[in-house]
Order: C-alpha cells, then structure tokens, then sequence
C-alpha cells in the first residue's frame, strides 16, 4: 500500500512509519492538514492515516475539504475517541475511525480493508476523463469514441492512471501495482510500457495528449 500518514506527533508519527515500512508498505509523512490537502492534490495514495488534531488545518477540516474530491480511503486515528466524536467524523467523510492508543496489528487489519475495498469499488464502474474512458469489466478503452488495441499491461497502466487522474504517481507505485515489485530504480520496464501506451492514447488523431511525465516523480493524466 502507498499511505499517506497526517500526524504531527513526531514520536507517534516516527512509529507509525517505522512499523508500516517494516511490513513493506510505502509512506509518506506530513505534519498539519494543508500540506495534507496539497500532497492529496499530487500525489496518488491507497490510504490516508489522518489524525484529527492538527495545526494550520485539522482534521475535520481536511475531511471538508476532501468530501468531493477524488481521494484515498481516510482512516481517522485521534485520541478524541467519544461515541459522538466517531459519529461526527464518519459523518464528515471519514471511511473508518480509530481511537488512540491503539494496536498496531488492528490499524493494518483496517488499512488492509480500506485498501481492498476501494480495489473492489474499482472493478464495479466506468471511468472517464475527457474524451477517454475505459470499462473496466468489459476491458475496452475508447478515445474520441474509436477502441484502443491495448495489451494486458498497458490496460493496467492506465487503469492506474485513470483511478488516479490529476494526481501524480510514482514509478514505483506503478511498478507495484502493475508488475507487483517493489521499486528497482534500475529498471526501465514502466518506461517501455508507458512509451507503448502514449504512442496508442495521445495519437494526433486525438488532438490534445492525456499523458504527461512528471520528470524523476512518474506519470499523470490530464
């Protein structure tokens, strides 16, 4: 999983990411709720740990804020933890709230479910950016209404891409999610497929390309 873990706590937050980079997941820290905002609005995640008190912005904020927008999961992690204070923050968009102190193997459990059930969600719907759109149950990809001939990993790249439009993501989380590696910096395997698709989405036919490169980051569509 890539997580995106809210905690201004250093020592909790120093934990946290230690514990979850031992079990092999990907994280990235931030330490108040506009910077949460920001990395949200570039980066692409499976989850997002958010604590609810937080300088500059917090956490209830955050969650307004994300309540229509195109977001990770959010697991709340607070040690606000009244019946009332879980209702309210379920209430603001929270997918799961967890109160402090808490076991570690039972915020991974609720991140494993959180991950999976956004996977799952994705295999029920259509999706859309501009004139592209791809059914991801049928596997066809249409741009400017003509059907793309794509290969397996090239459907699953900008399957990737589409859940995650407008944001940028990681070489390594495409490499993760497509080829199930973890990253070899190394390696131009994504360059290759990701040169084959452009070639297939962004054809002149289309007019404007959907496909941008993010230098030393990744890839972003829109």
């Amino acid at each position: 999983m890539r997580i995106l873990i809210v905690e201004d706590d250093s020592k909790v937050s120093y934990w946290l990411v230690s514990k979850l980079q031992a079990c092999g997941h990907q994280c990235t820290l931030v330490d108040n709720g506009r910077l949460a905002l920001d990395t949200v609005a570039r980066e692409a995640f499976d989850v997002m740990v958010l604590d609810r008190m937080l300088p500059v912005m917090d956490g209830m904020e955050v969650l307004a804020h994300l309540r229509d927008r195109r977001r990770p999961s959010i697991l709340v992690l607070s040690a606000v933890d009244q019946p009332d204070d879980r209702v309210a923050g379920l209430r603001a968009g929270a997918d799961d709230y967890l109160g402090k102190p808490f076991h570690f193997s039972e915020l991974l459990a609720r991140l494993d479910v959180l991950a999976r059930r956004g996977a799952s969600a994705a295999e029920l719907r259509v999706l859309n950016l501009r004139d592209l759109s791809m059914d991801v149950l049928q596997r066809e990809v249409r741009r400017g209404g003509q059907r793309l001939d794509l290969t397996d990993k090239e459907f699953q790249l900008l399957r990737v891409l589409l859940e995650h439009s407008g944001q940028v993501v990681t070489r390594s989380m495409l490499l993760q999610k497509v080829w199930g590696y973890e990253f070899d910096p190394q390696t131009n395997l994504i360059d290759v497929h990701v040169s084959k698709l452009r070639a297939k989405l962004d054809d002149k036919r289309f007019g404007a390309p959907l496909l941008r490169t993010v230098r030393s980051v990744g890839y972003a569509l829109g």
